[in-house]
């Protein structure tokens, strides 16, 4: 028996023990709709939720989800389940994207991701899918549960427990991963052998509310140019730019900076006096640090003992690596045995004990 089927075999038998009413959160993509032709299989009663979190159209008036929406419902009517759509426009807006406009402003990196799923995904569409009645929440991220405990999924490539870290063990109690014990390829293929309308369609990638546009393009809707200047870590000028917001940490393109040598990569940004601060060569000192500190550390269930020593990693799609972490009242200090490359303020920091997540915190600024 290959790995897959064992995981397979495992959860069919944890969920088969009893059925349940699952509402099921579908994004009108493989993943998700995947996830509810397997809870399907086990016999549980089941209906679609297709979540609507932006109130916008494209340039021939269309609504930017209403294709989404046409491909989760197609999906249900394949496999007879209701099928219903929840507007929560106003507090995506409220709760997620003022709150990145805010941060953007600031010269900080946000991550609208993670806070979609704490204030709307897992809290809103959770607490909806409750009051229609249902037992439990199930969506199409690859993650695993285990006694309210967040565990990786089994696919490294996918695994996404990094943008779940702040979702309690109450909650997680309460939702089901179907799709987190298989790898991405077994998914697709369970999908195309089910004759899901979807089994092909791409995976969408960057923040949801931009989509395919430039992100430069979409920020100019909202916040207004403040030019500045570009500088080496020496203190050279070598150019101008229109607001260091437009740039994150580590960046190596779009500064228009060129010549001889190695190319340049953002080291910093200084929001007081508008300099973006650029080094030359991809392993260049100021790209790298030691330590951070973070602060509004989220535990999935209780705070560890500390010092903490574990592995943690500062954006998606790092490996973990080993470190300790100390607590001070509500700061986090994280020393990593190896110097860290491009630590961003206001990403995430999330931690890891083997498979399971143990919480994460942002990320306030590197240090030495």
């Amino acid at each position: 028996m290959n790995k897959n089927s064992n995981h397979c075999f495992i959860y069919t038998i944890r969920c088969k023990i009893m059925a349940m009413k699952i509402a099921v959160a579908l994004s009108g993509g493989v993943d998700s709709s995947t996830a509810l032709y397997l809870l399907k299989k086990e016999g549980h009663d089941l209906f679609g939720l297709f979540m609507k979190n932006w109130e916008e159209e494209d340039r021939e008036g269309h609504c930017i989800a209403e294709k989404d929406a046409e491909d989760a419902r197609a999906v249900c009517e394949l496999l007879d389940i209701p099928f219903y759509t929840v507007n929560f426009a106003k507090e995506y807006w409220d709760n997620v994207f003022t709150h990145f406009l805010k941060e953007i402003e600031l010269g900080h990196t946000p991550n609208p991701d993670i806070l979609c799923n704490r204030e709307i995904k897992f809290k809103v569409l959770f607490e909806k899918a409750l009051a229609l009645g249902a037992d439990a929440l199930a969506t199409g991220h690859y993650c695993q549960t285990q006694n309210g405990q967040l565990h990786k999924g089994l696919d490294p490539n996918k695994d996404q427990s990094y943008f779940l870290y702040t979702i309690k063990s109450s909650t997680l109690n309460r939702v089901h991963f179907p799709i987190g014990h298989l790898e991405k390829p077994h998914v697709r293929a369970l999908a195309e052998k089910a004759s899901l309308p979807v089994f092909s369609k791409k995976d969408s990638t960057g923040i949801c509310f931009i989509g395919k546009r430039n992100f430069r393009t979409f920020l100019e809707k909202y916040i207004p140019h403040e030019p500045g200047i570009i500088e080496t870590t020496d203190g050279k000028q070598v150019g101008t730019h229109d607001g260091i917001y437009y740039y994150t940490i580590g960046q190596r393109k779009g500064m228009g900076v060129g010549g001889p040598g190695e190319p340049w990569f953002v080291a910093a940004k200084d929001k007081k006096s508008r300099k973006l601060i650029i080094a030359q060569g991809e392993d260049h000192p100021a790209l790298f640090a030691p330590a951070l500190i973070a602060t509004e550390p989220s535990w999935v269930t209780e705070e560890p003992t500390f010092p903490l020593h574990c592995r943690a990693k500062i954006r998606y799609r790092q490996t973990e690596q080993p470190c300790t972490v100390e607590k001070s009242r509500d700061t986090l200090h994280v020393r990593f045995d190896e110097p860290q490359r491009a630590i961003t303020p206001r990403q995430s920091v999330v931690f890891y004990d083997g498979p399971r997540c143990l919480g994460g915190a942002i990320i306030d600024h590197p240090t030495h």
